[in-house]
This record gives C-alpha cells, sequence and structure tokens, in this order.
C-alpha cells in the first residue's frame, strides 16, 4: 500500500463482478499496490481472489446479501500516497461534497457504464462492470497511476 514516500504506484479499481472475476481482469490488476472495489461483488470468494493480488478495500453494494456483505461498508475512505479517496456504490447516494471534505477522487459503480470526470478538482471514476456482460456495456475495470500526488486514471477494457 503507498504510504505517501513512493514517487509512483498503481491501484486498481473494480466494480460489479457479480460473482465473476475475469481472468483477463487478473492479468489487468497484476501490480498493483491495492484494489478498491466499489461493490455488487456478487460473493466472498471475489474478494478472497482479489486478495490474493493485492489488499483490497471494499464496499457493499445493491445485490451484495448475507452476513459477509453486511460486514462491508457502505461508503469507505482510504488514505493512499497523501490522497483521501472515498468508495461508493451509487453516485446517487452520494451525500456530501467531495471538494469541500478534501477528496482528491470518488470511486463508484452501479451504472456498469465506465466513466472518468474531474469536477472541481476531484476525479469522479467509474470502472464500470468487471463481472457478466450487461446489455451492450463494455466490460472493464480502471488502473490509477499515483504520480507526485496525483492520480492518472485509465479504463481497461477486458475480453
Amino acid at each position: 500500500m503507498g504510504t505517501g514516500k513512493e514517487k509512483e504506484f498503481r491501484l486498481g479499481a473494480i466494480s460489479d463482478t457479480h460473482g465473476l472475476v475475469r481472468p483477463e481482469a487478473v492479468k489487468a490488476l497484476q501490480g498493483v499496490s491495492h484494489i478498491l472495489h466499489a461493490g455488487d461483488i456478487g460473493k466472498p470468494e471475489v474478494l478472497e481472489s482479489l486478495r490474493a493480488i493485492a489488499p483490497v478495500t471494499a464496499v457493499r453494494g445493491n445485490v451484495d446479501r448475507g452476513p459477509w456483505a453486511y460486514a462491508l461498508p457502505v461508503t469507505e475512505v482510504v488514505e493512499l500516497g497523501g490522497m483521501s479517496l472515498y468508495i461508493l456504490h451509487n453516485i446517487q447516494e452520494l451525500d456530501l461534497d467531495p471538494a469541500a471534505a478534501g477528496f482528491r477522487a470518488v470511486i463508484y459503480g452501479h451504472s456498469h457504464m465506465p466513466a472518468i470526470e474531474e469536477r472541481n478538482g476531484v476525479l469522479f471514476l467509474n470502472p464500470g462492470s468487471a463481472g457478466p456482460r450487461r446489455f451492450r456495456l463494455p466490460v472493464s475495470l480502471a488502473l490509477l497511476r499515483v504520480k507526485e500526488g496525483n492520480l492518472l486514471p485509465q479504463l481497461i477494457t477486458l475480453g
């Protein structure tokens, strides 16, 4: 995990796995320092598979049920590389001003639509869905390069 002393490291952002960890996702996440899962995990084995790659911070999505899922928070704050990142599943449930709260990024999922947007100096990142294909939406995840206090996001299409 980044401590702020490293000049550069990489994070993985994934969402909406719905019980499926694709081999292409495992390959794309190799070498990351930390994985952020923005909910709709599907089953605990998904987190176990991801933890074999790097430490994982995950939030509960609307399809996550049962004791394993209820143990997960609905939102989470992660401090990496001297930056605060806010993770939640559904962006419609964001109940704070991330810029005013000092967050550098908001990582979310739910819509299955990958997106990278900057608002008021805050990166809003939806890595898309890395699980079963939904409609004609791409299957994707995101990598975040953290370099000298900057977040450089990249969407990765899987399959």
